[in-house]
């Protein structure tokens, strides 16, 4: 019963954000007109950037997505965000098709660069395209970094935090040691 009660909210909303986004956007914005999209989620999508989803695009509660000025993302289809993901996209961002990601993902093209004259709050950044191939599985509380190229057909383990090339068909996992020490009773 509640996948068909939450039907009645996330259809209407998919095709509600959907129709504003191509509104607001013309022919720098792309998606399907059905899709399943929470009501709590965030699209920005600033002028000048494009936006391409793919049919059987889902989007749970807390997922933002955020593309800026002058960046591209392309999204494939039969992409799910799940609860509270978020990607910001300051340059480029590609996910192919069939990718699932879990709760929590965080995906970023960009850093600050807190070098810069004036440091962090002089908001300039650091890019580099990411690029997600296609039938990807990335588990919960990972972040996906700038520059950051995953094959096709990966699974990237719970926790992962990923920078640099991932080869097509790899299984991601980054080993945590875990010291626990008794500390002496004080009298």
């Amino acid at each position: 019963m509640n996948k068909y009660l939450r039907a009645l909210g996330v259809y209407p909303t998919g095709a509600l954000k959907m129709g504003t986004l191509k509104l607001l956007h013309g022919g720098r914005f792309h998606g399907p007109a059905l899709c399943q999209i929470s009501p709590r989620t965030e699209f920005t999508v600033d002028r000048g950037a494009t936006l391409s989803i793919g049919a059987g695009f889902k989007m749970r509660p807390g997922a933002v997505l955020r593309v800026r000025r002058g960046a591209v993302c392309t999204i494939g289809k039969n992409v799910s965000f799940n609860l509270n993901n978020m990607l910001a996209c300051q340059e480029s961002v590609t996910i192919g098709d069939d990718v699932l990601l879990s709760p929590n993902v965080q995906i970023y093209d960009h850093d600050h660069d807190y070098r810069a004259e004036g440091g962090v709050k002089a908001m300039k950044y650091k890019t580099g395209p990411v690029v997600i191939g296609s039938n990807v599985w990335i588990g919960a509380n990972c972040v996906i970094l700038r520059g950051t190229h995953i094959g096709d057909n990966c699974v990237i383990g719970a926790g992962c935090v990923l920078r640099g090339e991932i080869p097509a068909n790899s299984v991601v996992t980054q080993e945590r040691k875990t010291e626990i020490r008794i500390r002496e009773a004080q009298t």
